[in-house]
């Protein structure tokens, strides 16, 4: 079997779990709740068929997202422990993205953090009334994946290739998921925002497993 046969066939099954867990979202619940546990792992498959020598960290990182995902299955009881997972995944795309990077200044550390410290704070002030006892891990998450976007940045003004814009596109869609999963828990909810939440999360995941394919192809 050759190479683009194994990644064609990785990605028709993440393609089919995909659909199966949206059209659950609408119509199903049982279905999008038995999917969602495989989002992750057919991802996975679909990176390890792509290179030769996968990245033991994005395959961590990955992980640690499987279990977000599976514990957030469970919100009311795992709630804290599915954001620790993500917390852990976020820190290693924090590390992996950093990898990338030569030279930096501060000067331009503080330009690409800024409109993410901006965004951070503007998010913090709508929901803290309701946050109670998450004050705290909310704020740590809120700062781990608003390092994330600006790193994915720094990493695209400094070179600006398709991957790199793949991975900055995935860092801010994450980010705009996360905000989403703020603002229905402590905010407003809304029934809309369950399946804005994951295909948002789906697309930024598969955008950052398209980048980390071209860098570790390279």
């Amino acid at each position: 079997m050759t190479k683009q046969t194994r990644v064609t066939i990785a990605s028709l099954f993440f393609l089919i779990v995909v659909i199966l867990h949206v059209y659950g979202l609408l119509n199903h619940e049982m279905l999008a709740f038995s999917t969602k546990p495989l989002l992750m792992v057919t991802l996975v498959l679909v990176y390890l068929s792509a290179v030769k020598k996968p990245n033991f960290w994005y395959v961590s990182a990955l992980f640690f997202s499987f279990w977000g995902d599976v514990l957030l299955l469970f919100k009311e009881q795992f709630f804290v422990f599915g954001l620790a997972s993500f917390l852990l995944a976020h820190i290693l795309y924090i590390k992996i993205t950093a990898g990338f990077l030569k030279k930096i200044s501060l000067q331009k550390v503080t330009m690409v953090s800024l409109p993410f410290v901006v965004f951070f704070f503007s998010l913090l002030y709508l929901i803290k009334g309701n946050l109670g006892e998450m004050l705290v891990p909310v704020i740590v998450y809120g700062i781990t994946i608003s390092s994330f976007g600006a790193v994915t940045l720094l990493n695209y003004v400094q070179e600006k290739s398709t991957e790199n814009l793949w991975l900055f596109l995935g860092a801010i869609i994450f980010i705009t998921s996360d905000s989403l999963i703020a603002i229905n828990k402590f905010y407003e909810p809304k029934a809309m925002y369950s399946i804005s939440i994951m295909i948002t999360y789906i697309v930024a995941q598969y955008l950052i497993c398209k980048a980390l394919i071209v860098k570790d192809s390279q």
